[in-house]
């Protein structure tokens, strides 16, 4: 199999997962959430299997970040809570075939990604923070505006942006997890979901990349999380 037609079969299957385990996670009740915990896992798994020796370390790195984040951002900052509390078993490597997902789309759209999706939230952005309805969408696109200037993947935050804003919305139609109106400590509000909590998944790849860069000095710059098998 061709290396295109392979990633666009991985594209299919991480689509499909996420898609599907969500909503068993919603409408199956406990054996759904137990379900989707095993076919995240078995896949993410799989493919860290056929990883080669940096892509596995960015992997698991980008677990243990996604791990961490989700503790803080949900369990001790409460930004969002998910349906049955705590934190699903299928959330941490989900973040992982998500950057993959979007590793794959990214290689493949041309430059002018980079400014359209910025450009096309704008709008959005302004008018959460006219109706003081998501303020906190102000803080998250300054955030992801300053990865696109400076940060080492521009393509693939534009695209991260995307595919995170169609997740979030999503899961929270289906009621996976909820966003909390009023953001604690900052004084600020959310949307359910944030327009740009994309910028979550610059902040995690900027801290994947620089952890791996102190394990494998000058290895990082050119790290993509899609195995070759």
């Amino acid at each position: 199999m061709h290396s295109t037609d392979s990633e666009r079969a991985r594209a299919v299957a991480i689509v499909a997962v996420i898609a599907g385990g969500l909503a068993l996670d919603q409408h199956l009740e406990f054996w759904g959430q137990t379900v989707t915990n095993c076919g995240v896992w078995a896949l993410y798994l799989h493919w860290l299997r056929g990883a080669d020796a940096l892509q596995r370390l960015g992997l698991t790195v980008c677990v243990v970040y996604a791990t961490l984040g989700e503790i803080f951002l949900s369990l001790a900052w409460g930004l969002y809570d998910y349906r049955l509390a705590g934190i699903p078993l299928f959330v941490p490597p989900g973040h992982a075939l998500l950057f993959m997902l979007g590793s794959i789309v990214a290689a493949r759209v041309k430059d002018w990604i980079i400014w359209a999706v910025p450009v096309a939230a704008a709008p959005f952005i302004l008018i959460a923070l006219g109706t003081r309805m998501g303020t906190l969408d102000v803080l998250l696109f300054v955030v992801f505006l300053t990865c696109i200037l400076f940060g080492r993947a521009p393509r693939l935050y534009a695209v991260m942006f995307v595919l995170a804003l169609a997740m979030e919305i999503y899961g929270t139609l289906l009621g996976n997890w909820t966003w909390n109106a009023d953001v604690p400590w900052l004084g600020l509000t959310a949307l359910n979901p944030p327009l740009a909590a994309g910028a979550f998944y610059c902040v995690l790849d900027l801290l994947i990349v620089a952890t791996v860069a102190r394990v494998r000095p000058g290895a990082a710059s050119g790290l993509a999380l899609v195995p070759s098998r």
